[in-house]
């Protein structure tokens, strides 16, 4: 399985401090109304870093049984031990997951020898298609193209998160594997440029609030209608910035309780963003009629 399109990097609701079920799958329903390709639990804007294994877990399989193949669902399931990384990938195999989302090892920043290892003895036991993702500025480790390239070739990988920033990065990465797994944008201000150098998707944080452009975005580019993506690509900007001006998830969950979608709750250490930001958003969320 290839995984391909606008997916949206799904946030965790909670209310008073448990995970709101309710919240969570009526946010599932409004995205694949939407027309997004694909969902993902329990990344980076989703608070794994914050959840503990059996919430990580009740989590994907909540999202597993509200799409009810309607469309996939990739799991989070990265870890910085590769041991642990393999017990959620089995946790989220067993619950469902049509793949997993599988982060580069952050704060002991392994060597690029370590991460093709780390990687291939995921693929080799955890059997489910495996989307790798490279975001340096949040775990301190890079994977190099030439890393990527290597892992092209394992079975079960078939996908990277490129989320870096740099479109050099990315148009090199689309180069050296782009025939043999879909490179996709892990920042959203990056969509466009990186569909048009021959990407073949997004995990978007901004889907989980305009989730209908980020789909039309992508059926645009398919299609080769690139005015009417690149139109999107504007009209999203503003948006797409206001959700990183402070640390992901803030912003967006922000945004998502404004629109009353999710409770406003985030885990410590995160906080609830600044009052001049939760303004912002609203002013923004009006212009675009989204509100």
């Amino acid at each position: 399985m290839k995984f391909e399109g606008a997916m949206t990097a799904l946030v965790t609701p909670f209310r008073d401090g448990s995970i709101d079920f309710e919240a969570l799958a009526a946010l599932c329903e409004q995205q694949i109304a939407a027309g997004v390709d694909g969902l993902v639990a329990v990344g980076t804007t989703g608070e794994s870093a914050t959840l503990d294994v059996p919430e990580h877990v009740a989590v994907v399989k909540h999202v597993v049984e509200v799409a009810a193949g309607r469309v996939p669902v990739i799991a989070g399931a990265g870890a910085n031990s590769t041991s642990e990384a393999l017990e959620l990938s089995r946790a989220s195999r067993e619950v469902g997951a049509n793949g997993l989302l599988h982060v580069t090892p952050y704060y002991n920043k392994p060597t690029q020898e370590g991460l093709f290892r780390h990687f291939k003895t995921i693929a080799d036991e955890a059997q489910l298609p495996i989307v790798l993702y490279n975001v340096p500025g949040r775990t301190a480790c890079d994977m190099l193209p030439e890393t990527v390239a290597r892992l092209a070739e394992v079975e079960h990988i078939v996908a990277i998160k490129e989320a870096t920033g740099d479109m050099i990065r990315a148009t090199k990465l689309v180069s050296l594997v782009g025939d043999a797994i879909s490179v996709l944008s892990g920042d959203d201000f990056t969509t466009f440029p990186l569909l048009a150098c021959g990407g073949k998707g997004v995990i978007s944080v901004v889907s989980n609030v305009a989730p209908h452009w980020m789909a039309d975005m992508w059926d645009a580019a398919v299609a080769g209608d690139w005015g009417k993506a690149r139109e999107l690509h504007h009209r999203l900007q503003p948006l797409t910035e206001l959700l990183f001006v402070e640390s992901n998830p803030i912003p967006v969950k922000e945004a998502l309780s404004i629109l009353g979608v999710v409770g406003p709750e985030i885990r410590a250490p995160m906080y609830r963003c600044s009052e001049s930001l939760r303004e912002r958003l609203r002013a923004q969320l009006e212009v675009e009629g989204l509100l």
